[in-house]
């Protein structure tokens, strides 16, 4: 059993929803009373998850490396919820593995379009109306990557680095609201992202863990859904860490 965490009345958007730590999100969310939309590029898969939890959920095609794209679904949302008091950017994606020296350049330019400009095009977009409410809650979905590199994911260690500095940032920017902007840093969880990479590099991240174990989906979630509720008051810009012990700050 759970702990319940009040998201009663609020209107949350998840990216990168239908599957995985997005999935698993969506799910306690709305246990916790959160009427949710995912915003996925797999806008027919997204329905289907959305279609699984209950009718609290929807879903958007939504590509979020284009603004424009962001903005017609953040357009929507405010036109058929009223207002959007949690963002959760937990879209992204790993890359191949490979030396920085020879990392595909088209790889590093889709990771980084993604993970961080596509945050960034989220925040853009939701920000303007939480001013307007005094309330909001961002939860980015880093990694403990961005905070020590993982050899052989120079994107994706960089674009999670750069997602923490945009929390620190927004954070700042947004202090005299009751606007919480935090970040996790989780450890690896065993999801379809590990299909994009090498069982040696599975291998090197698990070998990092003290607690000897990926983290599941559902202990993001729970953490993700603390920093998405009223009782996050005081802590903003923060990376909240939950990597098993691997980083301890």
């Amino acid at each position: 059993m759970t702990n319940r965490i009040d998201l009663g009345g609020k209107v949350a958007v998840v990216t990168g929803g239908r599957q995985g730590i997005g999935e698993a999100i969506v799910r306690r969310f709305a246990a916790s009373g959160a009427r949710v939309v995912i915003w996925d590029q797999d806008g027919a898969g997204a329905a289907k998850t959305a279609e699984s939890i209950g009718p609290e959920v929807q879903a958007l095609d939504v590509g979020i490396t284009d603004l424009a794209a962001v903005e017609a679904a953040r357009d929507a949302v405010l036109e058929s919820e009223g207002r959007i008091d949690i963002l959760v950017n937990n879209a992204g994606i790993a890359g191949p593995n490979a030396p920085t020296w020879d990392y595909p350049t088209e790889d590093w330019d889709r990771i980084m379009a993604v993970n961080l400009t596509g945050t960034f095009h989220c925040c853009r977009a939701a920000v303007p109306s939480m001013i307007a409410n005094n309330y909001g809650r961002i939860v980015n979905i880093a990694s403990v990557a961005g905070k020590e590199g993982n050899p052989n994911a120079s994107a994706y260690s960089a674009s999670k680095a750069a997602v923490i500095a945009l929390t620190k940032s927004l954070g700042k920017e947004l202090a005299e609201y009751d606007i919480a902007v935090n970040c996790l840093t989780p450890a690896a969880a065993r999801t379809s992202i590990f299909d994009q990479m090498s069982e040696e590099h599975i291998g090197y991240m698990l070998s990092k863990i003290p607690r000897q174990r990926f983290v599941s989906v559902d202990e993001v979630a729970a953490l993700a859904a603390f920093a998405a509720s009223a009782e996050c008051s005081f802590t903003t810009g923060a990376a909240l860490d939950i990597s098993g012990g691997r980083a301890t700050y």
